[in-house]
């Protein structure tokens, strides 16, 4: 995913690297935070651009005014003589319409995506501000809570380029499986793989739903929500870290025998029989809700989702999704990736006039009566309270937040902030009403036995070059695999391996080899 975000068109890279080489309801608490400093002076107020993504979501608010808008200038703007503007950037287009607004010399004073390798290609030419010095002129309270290891990765060649946000959930993907249906057939929770085989042989040969059309795993190919989990990470074998974060994973230890194994499952009819043309993940979801669906692998909260949970307790009362462990490796470890702890990267163009007072902007934002402000606004109205943890009180018109507790407007952080790490859990819970146990299990178990994506601080070139042509193959890759005949599988396997690594996947490896191996030196 990260790959498809990072392709760019080659004449707005043209375009860009030219443009850019020549440039050099009110919370009480929050209001006394909000106090004037030295960028307040008299005269017309400046204008503070801020991007924010406009997400389509039906019904939003002007993305320029409303509740949250409002509180920000009114508790940021008018003490520092500002206004804050925000400049909407479509979710699903934004790396094309970044590029082109950085091309122009029209970006927001304050921009941001969640591709790092963008980023680093805006510093490598130059296009964006060495923040360093400004933060420690103006960003002390924003460098305390983010704190180094989260600010390291915005770090590229030695120099504060990008101000990351702190992720606050790390959870990623979870497995889930219907326990009512194992209770009828008298199975336990299946703890590895074998007996997760059983009890999908068991879903599939006496279907305990009584369902039209039983799917043992629902499957679609999406990449995320009803995914394969961490099959794969049970199958690898040992690599150094060398190996592991500079290979493909169509070479790690182990990959082919977990192919092999979904293959297996796919010629037994044990997975969703046309998951590869389910590009939405619509017919995943409507199998799930429908009650024909006995286990699946998505976001670690996905079940607990409101569309997902009601529509499914509608169409079948009494199914009981639990969130499980399943794919123990040879260690006796259940391998799962998590997420980085840092989120979306801010940054500032080159192009900026008003580089210390974004900087000024970020930092009265990390204060944590602000933070919870734009969170969840007012009590009664936004949220209510419930032992100590607020629960949000969805909302239409100005008070809409069009993401998750207004991420797209709280640009220092990626999910619930209230300053205590089992607070913020709480909270994850308590957006699944009557599912807060089942959530904080989940929770736990897909923060054990993690690892977290390698960041490079060197944009891959090849990785540029061929991203995008050898993400698709990948994809039609694994779907060749899965419903090939299982005669076939070897052969074909090391055929496609083969065709990978020649259509750019050799030339990504070996740049990869030779940036991990530069950092590791500078790190000497």
């Amino acid at each position: 995913m990260k790959t498809k975000k990072a392709l760019v068109l080659l004449p707005v890279l043209t375009l860009l690297t030219s443009a850019l080489a020549g440039c050099g309801g009110d919370d009480p608490k929050a209001s006394q935070s909000a106090s004037p400093t030295d960028t307040a002076a008299s005269g017309p107020p400046v204008t503070l651009t801020v991007e924010v993504f406009d997400r389509g979501i039906q019904g939003q608010p002007d993305l320029n005014n409303n509740t949250w808008t409002r509180y920000i200038n009114e508790h940021f703007g008018k003490p520092n003589n500002a206004i804050v503007k925000f400049v909407p950037v479509p979710r699903s287009q934004e790396i094309d319409k970044l590029n082109v607004l950085m091309a122009a010399g029209e970006a927001p004073d304050i921009s941001f995506t969640y591709d790092s390798a963008t980023v680093s290609r805006y510093a490598k030419i130059n296009g964006i501000m060495q923040l360093d010095d400004i933060l420690a002129k103006d960003g002390k309270e924003l460098t305390n809570y983010l704190g180094k290891t989260v600010l390291s990765y915005g770090v590229f060649n030695g120099k504060q380029m990008a101000i990351p946000a702190k992720r606050t959930s790390l959870a990623w993907i979870g497995m889930f499986i219907r326990k009512d249906w194992l209770d009828k057939l008298g199975m336990p929770v299946p703890t590895n793989r074998d007996e997760l085989y059983n009890a999908l042989v068991a879903f599939r040969d006496k279907n305990p739903g009584g369902v039209d059309g039983v799917i043992p795993w629902g499957v679609a190919a999406t990449g995320m929500n009803y995914s394969f989990g961490n099959v794969s990470e049970s199958f690898w074998g040992k690599q150094s870290e060398e190996e592991f974060v500079t290979a493909p994973g169509w070479l790690r230890p182990g990959n082919k025998d977990a192919l092999k194994f979904l293959n297996k499952l796919y010629n037994e009819k044990l997975i969703s029989p046309d998951f590869a043309l389910d590009k939405t993940a619509k017919q995943a979801d409507a199998d799930v809700t429908n009650g024909k669906v006995g286990f699946f692998s998505a976001n670690w909260d996905y079940p607990l989702r409101q569309n997902i949970s009601e529509s499914l307790k509608a169409n079948a009362p009494d199914a009981n999704f639990v969130p499980i462990d399943t794919f123990k490796n040879d260690e006796g470890k259940y391998k799962k990736i998590a997420y980085n702890e840092n989120g979306v990267n801010v940054f500032i163009p080159k192009s900026s006039k008003n580089a210390e007072l974004a900087i000024k902007y970020l930092n009265w934002m990390s204060n944590p009566d602000v933070l919870f402000f734009l969170q969840y606004g007012q009590e009664g109205v936004n949220h209510k309270m419930a032992d100590g943890i607020p629960q949000v009180i969805n909302q239409t018109g100005d008070n809409m937040q069009t993401s998750y507790l207004n991420l797209d407007y709280t640009l220092v952080v990626n999910g619930v902030e209230l300053g205590d790490p089992e607070k913020n859990i709480k909270a994850l819970a308590a957006s699944a009403p009557g599912l807060e146990e089942v959530a904080k299990q989940s929770y736990k178990i897909n923060t054990m036995d993690t690892y977290t994506a390698f960041f490079f601080d060197t944009p891959n070139e090849s990785n540029i070059k061929y991203g995008k042509t050898l993400s698709d193959m990948g994809n039609q890759m694994t779907d060749k695999l899965i419903v090939c005949k299982p005669a076939e599988f070897d052969s074909l396997y090391d055929k496609l391996v083969e065709e990978y690594m020649a259509a750019g996947g050799k030339a990504v490896m070996d740049e990869n080899v030779k940036i991990y191996k530069a950092m590791q030196s500078n790190k000497k």
